[in-house]
């Protein structure tokens, strides 16, 4: 760690942010569920169920078009999603541009974490291909809380487990969450990170009343920006 400044740890979404993955959710979603007699547009699902986890959005979907969604049947849906997901990631690059170069030049300044509503090995997989999960301390998927983003718990979780592992007295408003979504925007301000959007998923309209500094990703973002925003 060279960083002597401001800033003292990041904390990222996954999905939408690192990993261009949401479109690759959503396929999964379509493709599982057109045999149930349930779709899911992309607008839709853009619009409404982006911020849930896995099961957030099957209880989702099967309220909002009066499909019984018991637990069982939960289950069963998740273990086939995750099965399309893993298919369609083996057969693609899923990182946006510039994402990898941005994370190691951060992760040669400060702690780094993830904190996502995808499931943990998922994000370790993908981070694993693309050379990346040594640089994270910290990697919390929605199999490691109870509640979901826009709830605070993904990153107050997060941040606990980054300051216990890195040994360093790290304070929140010194700290910055990186998002895409309005969600997980409330989530990190719940747990009183800085706040930074990228553009990737929603447009700076969209996101400019919960976040503190708007890019248009990760390849627009440099370490100084986030030590000027955290020096504030």
């Amino acid at each position: 760690m060279t960083n002597a400044g401001a800033l003292q740890a990041i904390v990222f979404d996954f999905d939408g942010v690192i990993a261009d993955s949401e479109r690759l959710h959503l396929k999964s979603y379509q493709d599982v569920l057109a045999p149930e007699g349930i779709t899911i547009s992309n607008e839709d699902y853009y619009a409404k169920y982006l911020g849930y986890d896995d099961v957030g959005v099957f209880k989702a979907l099967g309220k909002d078009q009066g499909v019984p969604m018991d637990d069982g049947r939960v289950r069963t849906l998740i273990e086939r999603k995750g099965e399309r997901y893993e298919s369609l990631a083996a057969a693609g690059e899923m990182l946006f541009p510039g994402a990898a170069d941005f994370i190691r030049a951060a992760a040669a300044a400060v702690p780094l974490a993830v904190a996502s509503g995808a499931l943990t090995h998922e994000i370790d997989h993908v981070l694993e291909r693309a050379g990346l999960r040594s640089l994270f301390s910290v990697v919390v998927g929605a199999d490691q809380t109870e509640r979901s983003k826009p709830h605070p718990e993904p990153y107050l979780t997060a941040f606990a487990q980054l300051r216990e592992r890195s040994g360093l007295d790290l304070v929140p408003w010194r700290s910055v969450a990186i998002e895409d979504s309005k969600w997980g925007l409330m989530s990190a301000r719940g747990a009183d990170l800085r706040c930074v959007a990228v553009t990737n998923t929603y447009s700076e309209a969209e996101l400019r009343s919960e976040a503190e500094l708007v890019v248009p990703g990760l390849h627009a973002l440099t370490i100084a920006a986030l030590d000027a925003l955290c020096a504030d």
